[in-house]
């Protein structure tokens, strides 16, 4: 055997050595009664039952939705919710924009419905947002359309 042979078959050896047979270790089946069971996260609707009612509108879920929106919402709709995110200007898809007549007109509903479930490109947010938070998420998304688009009754006009 050459020298070079020698020394691989040393190193192999010794890499072996090491290991030892992982078979025999003691562990839980995937599908045996010891295997802890994986539970979801508290506040989250199980698929097919009843999405929680919308709370009551308060400076906090305001307040609240406006963090939530700017940490789950913003890298593709925008600060603004105009569809003209970071991701989007990294080459992504845009997103529609909150400040359109068919948004505007949509019922709250309906944003907690896309984040629950996804919509189009935009895919389910159900299990990374808690129902609340949805909730408060919709509530600033309403606010930030009233930003842009406030009705002709709202704005006091100065003598």
């Amino acid at each position: 055997m050459s020298p070079r042979g020698a020394l691989t078959l040393f190193t192999v050896l010794a890499l072996l050595s090491g290991c030892d047979d992982m078979t025999v270790q003691p562990k839980a089946g995937a599908w045996s009664p010891e295997a802890t069971l994986v539970t979801p996260p508290q506040d989250t609707v199980a698929w097919g039952d009843a999405a929680l009612k919308p709370p009551p509108l308060t400076l906090a879920l305001l307040q609240r939705g406006q963090q939530r929106f700017r940490i789950d919402c913003t890298p593709c709709h925008s600060e603004l919710g105009d569809g003209n995110g970071m991701v989007v200007q990294r080459g992504f898809p845009a997103p529609p924009s909150y400040h359109i007549d068919r948004l505007r007109q949509a019922p709250t509903q309906h944003f907690y419905d896309v984040m629950t479930d996804g919509y189009g490109a935009m895919y389910s947010f159900a299990g990374r947002v808690s129902p609340p938070d949805r909730w408060a998420i919709a509530a600033y998304i309403r606010a930030l359309q009233l930003s842009q688009h406030p009705p002709a009754t709202a704005v006091q006009t100065s003598r």
